[in-house]
């Protein structure tokens, strides 16, 4: 170890004047069987700093076969590894200046030893939380009701909060969000996706009752329809359907709860319905089934369908097909070629609802398609093209 008189000769020697100089002096040395590969570092943003100094957690998820993301409560970040030419050292207890007073009379010593050394550290950068899975995994064991339950295997897989947790590479308030988009429910403690003929036969139910009792789509009582519509289906799934398709909201006066139901959701949950099972439907007679099948007092438009059918203009007679924006492919670049795979030219408006869902915090749809397409005018009107060559 150094003496002090050690120190200032070495100052003396290297021509620098010892009253320039913070009056503290670290000697540092390494301790025994020192390895750079003992610890990893972390930079950390400071809502991140705070969140660890509450005591709260960040968790890594991933499968081996994924690009490992960090996650805290509600935001999920990905993580890589930056590489710096200073050699960044581990001191414990070490002090920085500002711990001491500045009027300290003279030198000080401090002999502090290195436990550790690293030329990287983890870089996080906030990214979208990678839920594609979520649904598929959900889909393996849908929920058709009662019936449909005593009919399955009791050793099909299924999955509570934790569960998805471990396998789903999302914060777990992105998790719920998502579960919530999807119109999952939770039954005895697992969550489950209705199948779909089955969730559009419960609101058949419920537009039925609206109808008969003559309501406004606006204020549906809720515990009406679980006394009517109970003994056909579970009361649970009656409320849970309801608060899919509708907003839940309280009148003060009586303090009953009722929905508002969203014509909008229930307008697209019907055209799904009518081009599932359709490669491509004739746009003028779509329309036409579409709105003879709504419920009456509710008006169909294409912009209700967007992410979820595409119209393609260039056939004769115009035809419309299901294309839903969950089925693409997580990755950007990977969206991109499956879009301008399926077609050459994209205006804005009809590319828009298909790559919302890849900008980022700041980011905006115009930013994105100057990153991944290439502009150009059709009869006047712009459209968009792929950068790459695109296989066929």
């Amino acid at each position: 170890m150094r003496t002090l008189d050690e120190v200032l000769a070495t100052l003396q020697i290297a021509k620098l004047n010892v009253d320039d100089l913070k009056p503290v002096i670290h000697c540092l040395s390494f301790g025994e069987n020192v390895s750079s590969g003992d610890y990893c570092l972390m930079e950390l943003d400071d809502t991140l700093c705070k969140h660890i100094e509450a005591g709260k957690s960040l968790v890594i998820r991933g499968d081996k076969d994924e690009h490992a993301v960090l996650c805290s409560e509600d935001k999920t970040y990905d993580l890589k590894i930056a590489d710096t030419s200073n050699l960044l050292l581990f001191i414990p207890d070490c002090k920085t200046p500002d711990h001491f007073p500045e009027d300290l009379p003279c030198q000080n010593l401090i002999q502090s030893q290195i436990s550790g050394f690293s030329s990287s550290y983890w870089e996080l950068r906030r990214c979208r939380p990678k839920v594609k899975k979520l649904k598929k995994l959900l889909m393996d064991n849908t929920y058709e009701g009662p019936d449909g339950e005593n009919e399955k295997n009791s050793t099909e897989q299924m999955y509570s909060t934790d569960d998805l947790l471990e396998t789903i590479q999302a914060s777990e308030q992105e998790l719920l969000n998502q579960l919530q988009v999807i119109h999952a429910c939770k039954i005895e403690g697992y969550w489950r996706i209705l199948e779909f003929d089955y969730e559009m036969k419960i609101m058949g139910h419920i537009t039925q009752l609206v109808d008969s009792e003559s309501w406004s789509f606006s204020k549906v009582p809720l515990s009406v329809c679980l006394e009517e519509l109970g003994p056909l289906e579970p009361k649970e799934m009656i409320e849970h359907c309801l608060n899919c398709y509708g907003k839940r909201y309280i009148e003060e006066e009586a303090g009953e709860i009722y929905f508002a139901l969203n014509e909008d959701k229930l307008c697209r949950a019907t055209a799904q319905m009518l081009l599932q099972n359709a490669v491509k439907f004739n746009l003028s007679e779509f329309q036409e089934v579409w709105q003879q099948s709504v419920a009456e007092g509710m008006t169909t438009r294409l912009d209700q369908l967007k992410g979820l059918a595409l119209v393609d203009q260039s056939s004769r007679p115009e035809t419309i097909f299901l294309l839903k924006v969950e089925d693409l492919p997580e990755d950007t670049q990977e969206r991109f070629n499956c879009l301008f795979g399926m077609r050459e030219k994209w205006t804005e408006e009809a590319v828009a609802p298909y790559i919302r869902d890849l900008c980022g915090e700041k980011q905006t749809i115009g930013a994105l398609l100057t990153k991944y397409a290439r502009t150009s005018l059709q009869n006047g009107v712009k459209v968009y093209n792929s950068r790459r060559p695109v296989a066929t």
